[in-house]
């Protein structure tokens, strides 16, 4: 919530409503209008009226539709963006192209994705969401187009003939709010023969799919969508399936990993103290972890454990978080060894790796 210097209390977090659909306005109205210091302040139905609520109302969050009348949401938000930055979440189907598009504008800056209600997705469910969602993106930095930019570093191809010989190691890492980005950055960073990586983002089902498409695009090593049992291998990314647990498993030699339902974990699944304990178990001391950006809890407890079954461990330092939540309860738990800015994540890691 926002100080209010005046009253000297904390004002309610003004959101703006922008959909096409008067079921998903009135929906979103009516569960965020019990939430807990939050307020609806209106709704638009397309970008045009948007426009002329945001400069009216001047709220603090929107929630952006990608598909509308007279204005699409991804054109919305670059002019957004642009002229009048605010904290932006998406909300998109589970339709692929819908899941591509949203990635596209997590890319243009908006902070948050979230699906919309459906028959699969309890309403109950999806408004305690967007309420952490809300409350993280209202904390959240938004920067500049030209700090985000990340060139690949030059210590990914140093790296390389440093861990040749590294086997049966892995490398863990949670994030959330701002994470897409935060992850890109150390995954292109990391060279092509790099251990396992596994790793957790708080995305939606479906999202996780193209999200890890994008990056196997983009990064030396294998990126893919993690499948119940399998293997953990150098070379090769595994993203925790958006509404699945992702647990690491052991047998003989063999790393793999298990992906299941569960109970919701700090109201998230998958969430990164799952992964993040069962790292600790399963390879221990052959673990690094790496907790990024994002708002709440999840990840600080797992990842004390994986530092005292001897794993090396690294958190995202306040500057480059958007959201300093996650690593800040990490750090603050005792769990950390290093702290490094999001540019430094990549190549620490390949240091402490080879070292290992």
């Amino acid at each position: 919530m926002a100080l209010d210097v005046k009253a000297g209390v904390k004002a309610d977090i003004k959101v703006l409503v922008v959909d096409d659909s008067a079921v998903v306005r009135k929906v979103f109205t009516e569960q965020l209008s019990m939430q807990k210091g939050i307020v609806v302040v209106g709704t638009a139905p397309d970008p045009y009226v948007a426009r002329d609520k945001i400069v009216k109302l001047k709220p603090d969050v929107i929630t952006l539709d990608i598909e509308m009348p007279r204005m699409d949401g991804i054109t919305f938000l670059k002019k957004l963006m642009k002229h009048y930055p605010l904290p932006v979440i998406i909300v998109s189907t589970l339709s692929t192209n819908g899941s591509k598009i949203a990635l596209e504008a997590l890319s243009l800056g908006a902070l948050e994705v979230i699906s919309k209600p459906s028959a699969a997705y309890s309403v109950g469910d999806m408004s305690i969401q967007l309420a952490e969602k809300i409350r993280a993106v209202h904390c959240a930095k938004l920067r500049s187009a030209s700090s985000q930019k990340t060139n690949n570093n030059p210590m990914a191809a140093m790296g390389s003939k440093a861990l040749a010989a590294t086997t049966n190691k892995i490398i863990a890492i949670g994030a959330s709010t701002g994470g897409t980005k935060a992850i890109k950055n150390v995954l292109t960073r990391l060279p092509v023969n790099s251990p396992g990586v596994v790793v957790v983002q708080h995305m939606p089902a479906q999202f996780t799919t193209s999200f890890a498409a994008r990056l196997d695009e983009l990064c030396q090593m294998r990126v893919k969508e993690a499948h119940d049992g399998d293997t953990v291998i150098n070379g090769q990314v595994l993203i925790a399936p958006g509404n699945y647990h992702m647990v690491f498993k052991r047998s003989g030699a063999k790393y793999y990993v298990d992906v299941k339902k569960g109970p919701l974990v700090h109201y998230q699944r998958p969430a990164a103290d799952v992964l993040f304990r069962s790292v600790a178990r399963y390879a221990g001391a052959n673990a690094l972890g790496i907790i990024l950006t994002g708002m709440g809890k999840d990840g600080a407890q797992g990842m004390l454990e994986m530092k005292k079954a001897g794993a090396v461990t690294i958190a995202q330092d306040e500057r480059s978080c958007a959201v300093f939540g996650m690593p800040k309860e990490a750090i603050n738990l005792g769990g950390v060894d290093y702290v490094q800015d999001i540019h430094s994540i990549a190549p620490k890691a390949i240091s402490l790796l080879s070292n290992m």
